[in-house]
Parts: structure tokens; C-alpha cells; sequence
């Protein structure tokens, strides 16, 4: 494995680069430093909220590049570099698709806030996590803000108890599985893949340049852009057998060792 050409590292965020208790290690931060004096760019990349990202990078988040809701928004330094939002009518489609279904939970994400329901302070109290910034509603339905993507919840299991109910929308729409509780519904150009090539075009990086990480299956078009690709240990099945190489789990440091090998 010859990382001799690597210009820019890329990581998911959780089960990736965060722990399982959502922190990002102080060794990453350490190892980042070395990587901005060889000039590697560093990108992040999560399904989560572009507020909740930065507080985690908080130290390094004017230096990085931020794809956020996996892929509808990429930023640089607060400066919005691309958007790609769901329509109105679509939004409507898939809460009135989710809206009968038992203990599931549907997050309206946009670009700096995100609106939920009230039914469920248990819920709310989880989101926290991931949502620094979100309202909570009445009815999502008249929410007029201009909406990224549409990430639903369940409490015991997303694959088995949302998927289902909203695979009839592929096709029109990108749904995936992004975590065991999660499900997110966008735009079919609002992946992880579709972003980083946009900053791969933009940076003239070749695949043979770029070293990418993830563990789950909003992760996998982003996989298939890197000759470098890892999966974590704990990585869904989907991801494991698409990445090209494996790397210890995100509980023992996957990402780190790898870039202490890239170093």
C-alpha cells in the first residue's frame, strides 16, 4: 500500500472518526497538525447536522472541509460551497408516508436548523447528540424553510422498522440506511459521493490521491471513489465488502493508526 501520493484524508463521523461515546480523540488532533504541514486537506463528512459537526472539530473547523447531511451541504470556513435540497412536494410525500407509522421519529434538516415534533421528550433528549440547533413544531408539514434532507428515527431498529416502509421512494428519491436508528431521505444527488467528488474536481485530487474512511451504508459512494478506502471494523457488511481495506474499529483508533501509517 503506497501512500506516498495521498493530498487529502476524508472520514465519516460516527462509528468512524467519534467513539462510541461521540468524541473525537485528542491523538486525531494531533496527528491533524502533522497532516496540515505536509498539506493534506482534511474532510469530514456525517450525515449529521453541519452545527453538530464543527462543535465536535471545534478546534480545526476553520481549517476543513465540512460535508454535512450527507452530502446536501458542503462548507468551507461558514462559506456555503454547494446545497442540494429536497422539494416541497417531496417533503409532504415523505411525511405523509411516515407520519402513520409506530415509534418513528422524522427530523426536517435544512441548512442552520433543523424541526422535529413534540410527541417524544425521550426523543428529543437523543437528538440533542446530534442536532445542536433544532425547533420543535407542531406540524412539520407547514415548515417553509428550504429542507436538505428528511432523517427519521427509530428507537430499536431503522433497517427493520423504517427502510421497509420507505423503499417504494428510491428512484426518485436517495433513501438509506445511514445508522442502526437512522433512515435519511434526499435529494438523489444528496450523497456523500456526489459532494466529494465536487471537492475532488474542484482540488484536481485523483483517486489515487484521496484515503477515504466509513462504516455504514451512506458511506459506500464515497468508498468507490478512493483506491484508498477503509472500513472500520465495525462497519455494516455493505461497507466491509466495499472498501478496499479494513482498519481497526472506531473504539480502537481505526482512522488514527492509518494516518500514523500515512505519516
Amino acid at each position: 500500500m503506497d501512500l506516498s501520493k495521498i493530498k487529502m484524508v476524508v472520514t465519516d463521523m460516527d462509528g468512524t472518526l467519534l467513539n462510541s461515546n461521540h468524541q473525537v480523540s485528542t491523538r486525531f488532533f494531533e496527528i491533524f497538525e502533522e497532516l496540515k504541514k505536509k498539506n493534506i486537506i482534511f474532510v469530514a463528512a456525517s450525515g449529521r447536522q453541519y452545527h453538530s459537526m464543527v462543535e465536535k472539530l471545534e478546534a480545526i473547523k476553520n481549517e476543513i472541509i465540512v460535508i454535512a447531511e450527507n452530502g446536501a451541504l458542503i462548507k468551507k470556513r461558514e462559506e456555503t460551497l454547494l446545497t442540494t435540497p429536497i422539494s416541497n412536494s417531496d417533503v409532504q410525500r415523505i411525511l405523509n408516508t411516515v407520519g402513520p407509522l409506530e415509534g418513528v421519529h422524522p427530523v426536517l434538516c435544512c441548512q442552520n436548523n433543523a424541526f422535529v415534533g413534540g410527541d417524544s421528550d425521550e426523543f428529543i433528549g437523543m437528538l440533542k447528540e446530534y442536532y445542536s440547533e433544532f425547533e420543535i413544531v407542531e406540524d412539520q408539514k407547514k415548515v417553509d424553510t428550504e429542507v436538505l434532507k428528511v432523517a427519521i428515527y427509530h428507537f430499536e431498529n431503522s433497517e427493520k422498522h423504517i427502510y421497509p416502509n420507505v423503499k417504494h421512494l428510491e428512484g426518485n428519491l436517495k433513501v438509506k440506511v445511514s445508522g442502526a436508528n437512522w433512515v435519511d431521505i434526499s435529494n438523489l444527488n444528496a450523497h456523500k459521493g456526489y459532494a466529494l467528488q465536487k471537492v475532488m474536481d474542484h482540488y484536481q485530487i485523483a483517486p489515487d490521491e484521496i484515503m477515504v474512511f466509513g462504516d455504514y451504508n451512506n458511506d459506500l459512494e464515497m468508498l468507490e471513489l478512493s483506491d484508498y478506502s477503509f472500513a472500520m471494523a465495525n462497519a455494516h457488511p455493505n461497507v466491509l465488502k466495499t472498501a478496499k481495506y479494513r482498519t481497526k474499529s472506531n473504539n480502537d483508533f481505526g482512522v488514527e493508526r492509518i494516518l500514523e501509517k500515512l505519516l
